[in-house]
Protein backbone atom coordinates (compact mmCIF):
# COMPACT_ATOMS: atom_id res chain seq x y z
CA UNK A 1 0.00 0.00 0.00
CA UNK A 2 2.66 2.05 0.83
CA UNK A 3 4.47 1.22 -2.69
CA UNK A 4 1.40 2.42 -4.38
CA UNK A 5 1.08 5.70 -2.61
CA UNK A 6 4.54 6.74 -3.14
CA UNK A 7 3.56 5.67 -6.41
CA UNK A 8 1.12 7.92 -7.50
CA UNK A 9 3.15 10.96 -5.49
CA UNK A 10 5.39 10.68 -7.74
CA UNK A 11 3.56 10.41 -11.25
CA UNK A 12 1.54 13.40 -9.49
CA UNK A 13 4.89 15.17 -8.92
CA UNK A 14 6.14 14.56 -12.39
CA UNK A 15 3.26 15.96 -14.20
CA UNK A 16 2.82 19.21 -11.91
CA UNK A 17 7.34 19.71 -13.07
CA UNK A 18 6.14 19.13 -16.36
CA UNK A 19 3.63 21.48 -16.68
CA UNK A 20 5.63 24.26 -15.16
CA UNK A 21 8.48 23.36 -17.65
CA UNK A 22 5.94 24.45 -20.32
CA UNK A 23 4.57 27.58 -18.80
CA UNK A 24 8.30 29.05 -17.85
CA UNK A 25 9.13 28.04 -21.93
CA UNK A 26 5.79 29.96 -22.96
CA UNK A 27 7.03 32.89 -20.86
CA UNK A 28 10.28 32.79 -22.14
CA UNK A 29 9.50 33.28 -25.86
CA UNK A 30 7.38 36.48 -24.60
CA UNK A 31 9.88 37.91 -22.36
CA UNK A 32 13.61 36.84 -23.36
CA UNK A 33 15.20 38.44 -20.25
CA UNK A 34 16.84 35.97 -18.60
CA UNK A 35 18.34 34.60 -22.19
CA UNK A 36 19.71 38.06 -22.38
CA UNK A 37 21.20 38.33 -19.08
CA UNK A 38 22.61 34.78 -19.00
CA UNK A 39 24.00 35.51 -22.51
CA UNK A 40 25.49 38.80 -21.37
CA UNK A 41 27.23 37.23 -17.98
CA UNK A 42 28.94 34.85 -19.94
CA UNK A 43 29.88 37.15 -22.77
CA UNK A 44 29.77 40.63 -22.41
CA UNK A 45 27.83 42.51 -25.21
CA UNK A 46 25.96 39.43 -26.62
CA UNK A 47 22.37 40.29 -24.80
CA UNK A 48 22.15 42.86 -26.46
CA UNK A 49 23.18 41.20 -29.86
CA UNK A 50 20.39 38.51 -29.02
CA UNK A 51 17.84 41.57 -28.48
CA UNK A 52 18.90 42.96 -31.61
CA UNK A 53 18.23 39.19 -33.64
CA UNK A 54 14.97 38.50 -31.32
CA UNK A 55 13.14 41.95 -31.88
CA UNK A 56 10.58 41.25 -34.88
CA UNK A 57 11.45 45.00 -36.36
CA UNK A 58 15.02 45.24 -35.87
CA UNK A 59 15.66 47.24 -32.68
CA UNK A 60 19.65 47.68 -33.31
CA UNK A 61 21.69 47.61 -30.45
CA UNK A 62 24.90 46.57 -31.90
CA UNK A 63 26.15 49.96 -31.51
CA UNK A 64 26.44 49.35 -27.56
CA UNK A 65 28.58 46.76 -27.81
CA UNK A 66 32.11 48.76 -28.84
CA UNK A 67 31.16 50.90 -26.32
CA UNK A 68 30.92 47.69 -23.34
CA UNK A 69 34.08 46.55 -24.66
CA UNK A 70 35.75 49.77 -25.18
CA UNK A 71 34.83 50.77 -21.16
CA UNK A 72 36.16 46.94 -20.31
CA UNK A 73 39.08 47.39 -22.36
CA UNK A 74 39.60 50.91 -20.65
CA UNK A 75 39.45 50.10 -16.97
CA UNK A 76 41.79 46.80 -17.29
CA UNK A 77 44.02 48.83 -19.16
CA UNK A 78 43.72 51.35 -15.89
CA UNK A 79 43.98 48.46 -13.63
CA UNK A 80 47.14 47.14 -15.25
CA UNK A 81 48.97 50.55 -15.06
CA UNK A 82 48.46 51.44 -11.57
CA UNK A 83 49.34 47.70 -10.61
CA UNK A 84 52.38 48.20 -12.01
CA UNK A 85 53.10 51.74 -10.49
CA UNK A 86 51.83 49.91 -7.46
CA UNK A 87 54.59 47.49 -8.22
CA UNK A 88 57.31 49.56 -8.89
CA UNK A 89 57.01 52.03 -5.93
CA UNK A 90 56.70 48.77 -3.38
CA UNK A 91 59.78 47.92 -5.11
CA UNK A 92 61.73 51.09 -4.71
CA UNK A 93 60.79 51.31 -1.41
CA UNK A 94 61.76 47.82 -0.43
CA UNK A 95 65.22 48.47 -1.97
CA UNK A 96 65.59 51.87 -0.22
CA UNK A 97 65.45 49.76 3.02
CA UNK A 98 67.73 47.43 2.19
CA UNK A 99 70.47 49.66 -0.04
CA UNK A 100 70.43 53.21 -2.57
CA UNK A 101 67.53 53.86 -4.77
CA UNK A 102 67.64 51.98 -7.78
CA UNK A 103 64.96 53.12 -9.95
CA UNK A 104 65.37 57.31 -11.59
CA UNK A 105 61.58 57.40 -11.94
CA UNK A 106 61.14 57.75 -7.69
CA UNK A 107 64.96 59.40 -7.05
CA UNK A 108 63.21 63.03 -6.19
CA UNK A 109 60.82 61.29 -3.54
CA UNK A 110 61.56 60.78 0.05
CA UNK A 111 60.10 57.47 1.58
CA UNK A 112 57.44 59.10 3.09
CA UNK A 113 56.57 60.85 -0.36
CA UNK A 114 56.66 57.14 -1.52
CA UNK A 115 54.31 55.71 0.65
CA UNK A 116 51.74 58.54 -0.01
CA UNK A 117 52.15 57.80 -3.61
CA UNK A 118 51.67 53.83 -2.77
CA UNK A 119 48.36 54.36 -1.39
CA UNK A 120 47.22 57.00 -4.01
CA UNK A 121 47.58 54.45 -6.82
CA UNK A 122 46.86 51.53 -5.18
CA UNK A 123 43.61 53.48 -3.76
CA UNK A 124 43.08 54.32 -8.00
CA UNK A 125 43.32 50.80 -8.84
CA UNK A 126 40.82 49.49 -6.69
CA UNK A 127 38.45 52.52 -8.00
CA UNK A 128 39.10 50.97 -11.58
CA UNK A 129 37.84 47.55 -10.65
CA UNK A 130 35.29 49.29 -9.06
CA UNK A 131 34.51 50.47 -12.52
CA UNK A 132 34.86 47.54 -14.57
CA UNK A 133 32.65 46.22 -12.50
CA UNK A 134 29.95 48.51 -13.00
CA UNK A 135 30.38 48.72 -16.61
CA UNK A 136 29.88 44.62 -16.54
CA UNK A 137 26.67 45.12 -14.37
CA UNK A 138 25.38 47.76 -16.32
CA UNK A 139 25.72 46.01 -19.65
CA UNK A 140 23.85 43.03 -17.72
CA UNK A 141 21.58 45.55 -16.86
CA UNK A 142 20.87 47.09 -20.24
CA UNK A 143 20.28 43.63 -22.00
CA UNK A 144 17.97 43.09 -19.30
CA UNK A 145 15.63 46.07 -19.55
CA UNK A 146 15.99 46.10 -23.62
CA UNK A 147 14.60 42.28 -23.25
CA UNK A 148 12.23 43.89 -21.08
CA UNK A 149 11.02 46.51 -23.62
CA UNK A 150 11.27 44.31 -26.83
CA UNK A 151 7.30 44.09 -27.11
CA UNK A 152 6.95 47.37 -25.85
CA UNK A 153 5.02 49.81 -28.40
CA UNK A 154 5.16 53.64 -28.67
CA UNK A 155 2.44 54.74 -31.32
CA UNK A 156 2.43 58.01 -32.54
CA UNK A 157 -0.89 58.91 -31.19
CA UNK A 158 -0.02 59.37 -28.01
CA UNK A 159 -1.23 63.30 -27.65
CA UNK A 160 -2.35 65.56 -24.64
CA UNK A 161 -4.98 68.10 -24.55
CA UNK A 162 -5.60 71.05 -22.22
CA UNK A 163 -8.88 72.55 -22.51
CA UNK A 164 -10.26 74.77 -19.54
CA UNK A 165 -13.50 74.32 -18.20
CA UNK A 166 -15.79 76.64 -16.30
CA UNK A 167 -18.27 75.07 -13.57
CA UNK A 168 -21.56 76.65 -13.29
CA UNK A 169 -22.03 78.28 -9.69
CA UNK A 170 -18.46 77.96 -8.44
CA UNK A 171 -15.96 80.55 -8.05
CA UNK A 172 -12.47 80.14 -9.83
CA UNK A 173 -11.54 77.77 -12.76
CA UNK A 174 -10.20 74.70 -13.49
CA UNK A 175 -8.42 73.01 -15.59
CA UNK A 176 -8.51 69.02 -17.05
CA UNK A 177 -6.12 67.11 -19.08
CA UNK A 178 -7.43 64.61 -21.40
CA UNK A 179 -3.99 61.88 -21.91
CA UNK A 180 -5.20 59.81 -24.97
CA UNK A 181 -2.88 57.09 -26.09
CA UNK A 182 -2.53 53.28 -27.45
CA UNK A 183 -0.16 51.55 -25.41
CA UNK A 184 -0.99 47.64 -26.82
CA UNK A 185 -0.41 46.67 -29.88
Amino acid sequence: MKVLVMLVALINYSFVLAQAKQKDRALDSIYPFKKAVLFSAVVPGSGQIFNSMHHSQRKNAYWKVPLIYAGLGATAWLIFQNQQTVQSIKTEYSLRQIATPVDPTWMNYDDLALVSLYDQYARRRDLCILGMGAVYLFQLLDAAVEAHFLHFSVTPNLSMNLQPYVIPRAFGCSATLHLNSNICR
